[in-house]
Order: C-alpha cells, then sequence, then structure tokens
C-alpha cells in the first residue's frame, strides 16, 4: 500500500437486490473506515452481464442511504481512483492478464466447453471424482502452453475464442494471515487454473477484483467468510504481479435459525425476509436493523446492546468479531425495532403511522385525534404496520368480534352488567365522559352484582374495539367520545344478546 491510510471497499455484484447479508458486510466495512478515519468505497461488481438485473446498482445505493451508510468514492461520487463499475474498466484488466501471460504466470486457454466436458468425463471414469483444470490436466488440452508459439498467434489474430488462465503451481502452500483466524494456508494442489478474463473480455471476480484492490490502494478486505477460498488464489495473484496484499479479514457466516448458512431458500422456509427493501417496506427503524446486523457477528465485550451508528463507529474493531457463524434471530430484531420505536417523538411519527391507516383505508385523518392514539398504542407494537392492524377501532367501530374472546368473556349474565353499565355512563355529560369515572362506575356495576373486574372488563373490551386486548381501555372509550362508546356497546348487545 502507498499510505497507512485505511482504506476499504463494499463491492456488491448488481444481480439482484441488496441481501441483509450483504448490507452487514457494507456496514462493518463502514465501522472500520470511520473508527479509524480512512474511507469507505462502494464499488459496483458488474462484469457478470449474463445475471446482470436491471435496477439493481440504485437498489444498493438506496438501501445503503436508508441505513445511514454514506460511502465516500464510488458511483455518483467519483474520487480519483474512478471509476467505480468494473464494466468501465475493462482496458486496465486486459492490460494486467497481458502482464501475467508474458512474466509465464498465466497461459490463453482455447478449449471449448465441450473439450473441457470430455476431459472431466475421461477423469471421472479412470477414477477421478472432481477432475479439474489444474497443473494435471493443463498439459493435456489446448492452450498456449501445449499448442506451437506460430498457432497460438494465428488464432490470435484470426479471433478464436479463448480465456486466459491463471497458471497455478502444482505443489506451493499458500500461506498468509487473516485479521479474524489468524494464520491461515492453503494447499495449491487443490486449486484450478482459475479463468481471469473470460471469452467476452471481461474479467472474472478474481483477476477484477486484485487489480481494483490494488489500484484503488484498499489496505482492508472486509468480506463474507464465504470467499475464504478465494483466498489463496488472490495471495498467488499479488505475489505475481509484486504487489503487496491488503490485509483481509473474512467474517462470519449468518446461520440460519434451523442450522447451517442462511441461504435465500431457508429464509424462506424460516419466514425471514432476506432483502434489505423489504425490512424497509416491512416498516422497520433502519437504526434498529443496523445495530442487530452490528451485533451479528460482533459484540462491545460487555452487556450493552442498544448502540447508534455513531457509538458502533466509536466502538468497532476488528478483534471483537467472532470466528464462528451468528444465528439470524428474527425476535431479537423485533425487540431492537421496539426499543427504537418507543424512542421516537409522536411528531416524527405521526406521518408515517398516518401513511399505514391510509394504507388500510382509513382516510381523513385528524392529526390531533391520531397523535393521541399512538402513545396508547406504542407499548403495544413492535412494526409500523401493526398500528393500522391493530388500532382500525380507534376510526371506525368493530364490525366483527375476536371469536376467542367472545367463548371466553360472553356469558349469561353479560347482558344484564353490560346494560347497568350502559345506564351509568349514559347519565354523564361530555366533560364527566373521562377515563377515571369510565373506571368507577365499571367498579360499581361489579362490586353491586358481586362478581371480579374481569367479568365486565373483557365484553367491554370486546364491544368497543372488537379485540380481547389493548391499550387502556377507559382512555381508549374516553378518547371516542360518549355517543361513539354508546353506539358501539348498543351494537354488542344486539349482535352477540
Amino acid at each position: 500500500m502507498s499510505s497507512n491510510k485505511v482504506r476499504v471497499r463494499f463491492a456488491p455484484s448488481p444481480t439482484g437486490w441488496l441481501h441483509i447479508g450483504g448490507l452487514r458486510t457494507a456496514l462493518y466495512n463502514y465501522l472500520f473506515a470511520r473508527h479509524h478515519g480512512g474511507d469507505f468505497v462502494l464499488r459496483i461488481e458488474d462484469t457478470d452481464q449474463k445475471r446482470y438485473v436491471e435496477g439493481a446498482e440504485q437498489d444498493i445505493v438506496e438501501s445503503m442511504k436508508w441505513a445511514g451508510m454514506d460511502y465516500d468514492e464510488g458511483p455518483g461520487k467519483e474520487g480519483q481512483f474512478g471509476p467505480y463499475r468494473q464494466s468501465e474498466r475493462s482496458e486496465l484488466y486486459a492490460k494486467y492478464a497481458s502482464q501475467l501471460i508474458e512474466a509465464d504466470h498465466a497461459y490463453y486457454a482455447f478449449d471449448t466447453t465441450e473439450d473441457i466436458e470430455q476431459m472431466r468425463e475421461r477423469l471421472q471414469k479412470s477414477g477421478n471424482p472432481s477432475p479439474k483444470y489444474d497443473a494435471i490436466t493443463r498439459m493435456s488440452m489446448k492452450n498456449s502452453l501445449t499448442l506451437p508459439a506460430d498457432e497460438v498467434q494465428q488464432r490470435l489474430e484470426r479471433g478464436d475464442e479463448y480465456v486466459v488462465r491463471l497458471k497455478v503451481p502444482r505443489r506451493e502452500t499458500i500461506r498468509f494471515e487473516d485479521l479474524v483466524r489468524g494464520h491461515v494456508k492453503f494447499e495449491s494442489q487443490g486449486l484450478d487454473d482459475q479463468v481471469l478474463l473470460k471469452s467476452d473480455g471481461l474479467p472474472t471476480y478474481h483477476l477484477a477484483n486484485v487489480v481494483d484492490d490494488h489500484e484503488m490502494q484498499i489496505s482492508h478486505v472486509i468480506r463474507g467468510e464465504e470467499w475464504l477460498s478465494s483466498a489463496p488464489k488472490h495471495i498467488l495473484l499479488y505475489q505475481y504481479f509484486g504487489w503487496e496484499p491488503p490485509k483481509m479479514a473474512p467474517l462470519p457466516l449468518i446461520m440460519s435459525p434451523a442450522g447451517g448458512k442462511l441461504s435465500k431458500r431457508k429464509a424462506e422456509e424460516q419466514g425471514i425476509m432476506v432483502n434489505v427493501r423489504d425490512y424497509q417496506q416491512g416498516g422497520y427503524e433502519p437504526e434498529a436493523l443496523v445495530n442487530f446486523l452490528a451485533y451479528l457477528g460482533w459484540s462491545p465485550g460487555d452487556d450493552r446492546e442498544i448502540m447508534s451508528l455513531e457509538q458502533l463507529c466509536k466502538e468497532f474493531e476488528m478483534d471483537r468479531v467472532s470466528k464462528s457463524g451468528a444465528v439470524f434471530n428474527t425476535n431479537k430484531l423485533t425487540w431492537y425495532n421496539e426499543q427504537y420505536m418507543r424512542e421516537r417523538s409522536v411528531e416524527s411519527l405521526l406521518p408515517e403511522v398516518k401513511q399505514e391507516f391510509e394504507k388500510a383505508g382509513i382516510t381523513n385523518i385528524d392529526d390531533d385525534y391520531l397523535s393521541k392514539v399512538i402513545p396508547l398504542m406504542i407499548e403495544r407494537v413492535s412494526l409500523l404496520p401493526e398500528f393500522a392492524e391493530h388500532g382500525k377501532y380507534y376510526f371506525v367501530a368493530p364490525d366483527e368480534y375476536d371469536e376467542k374472546s367472545v367463548k371466553k368473556g360472553w356469558k349469561e349474565e353479560t347482558p344484564d352488567l353490560m346494560k347497568n353499565y350502559l345506564g351509568r355512563i349514559q347519565e354523564l355529560d361530555e366533560a364527566g365522559f373521562q377515563a377515571a369515572t369510565l373506571k368507577e362506575n365499571l367498579e360499581a356495576v361489579v362490586n353491586e352484582a358481586g362478581v371480579g373486574f374481569g367479568k365486565l372488563m373483557q365484553p367491554l373490551r370486546v364491544s368497543v374495539t372488537g379485540m380481547g386486548f389493548g391499550p387502556d381501555l377507559f382512555i381508549t372509550m374516553e378518547l371516542l367520545g360518549k355517543s361513539e362508546t354508546e353506539s358501539r356497546i348498543n351494537a354488542a348487545l344486539e349482535r352477540l344478546g
């Protein structure tokens, strides 16, 4: 590296919406950069044109912005190391691929797909269960190591299709240090002669990655543990180019609660949302998701659980990143969301809660009235959409009643108790229709009848809200007002008998 400055990059492929695991990788890079006063670079690895998804890059940028992570350099924020899309850097990779060929560390391979298939079948028949294009098989294939130099030249001039492959040594131990696991070593005989430049002239992940990390002066490569198996190939490339490799830090896998890596299929089976946009649209607080993801494989070393992005930047160090996988616990994420949502002011929640009610078909909402509903409901909801889901009765009388609660609470004596209570509250004027008075009247009715509080409380709640649970019923009734409350009790008496 030409300087001691910390420079890290998040380098996603625009092959779909930003994945929750991708956001955690971006977050760890961001926290590390901010902790060390370094640079956080966004690089778009779009060399796989077949899998390119329209709008994916925009989704990556918007998801990171939603989570509060600003990058210092990247698309739209050009720095001195741009361009930041790999598809715009093709000439650079071709130049470096030629350099490797000239130094005998790479070679042209002209084999067709059929040639490679035949080689695999031949070796499988002779007892090799997983044949590869490697130090042994390369000498029986069509490449610049086996063909005469003039034929190679002719093929290149004729425009024959070829790929450039890395010439991996047959028996060599490749060693490197990583910041999470310490000393790591791989045997080269397990590696194939990796394709570096594809037949379309675009680089594979391996070449582009190494070239860009060097050219962009990346000091630390922080990425998912699944890329650890690629590290020896990258270390070889650094050696062949004569470059100092960046420090590596493989992040622990995100595990499914059912065991094993959290794949898309496992996530769907467990009811776990995979894409960041789903959390955004599902009414999650971005700060809650960030706090949750930070603790998914890292800890501050004490029992603190709530940390803002700013605090996380101050605390984050790689030596506290776990070696073992971290289980994605949806209940824990819900808990985080509740903590952050309850810290928000009514004023900041109001427009978002109003929008949720409007989505549920409840319009013309009075802001003053809604600002009284929010504090009543806030302790009983975990996500923004639940305001509308559980609080519809603040705006419309129930058109059905919770069956379990009716079965449990609506008994033979209920109508008489309800009528008695209704008679008492009908005598109150608007000014006297207050929570404390409403509660006193209920106590008077149950005491007079010699029954428990719940004998009237439960059916009254069902009558007013349609539900068997909810915020303080008497404050709810006061908020609904005298005529609305009486109308709902009458309707329940009529329908439930």
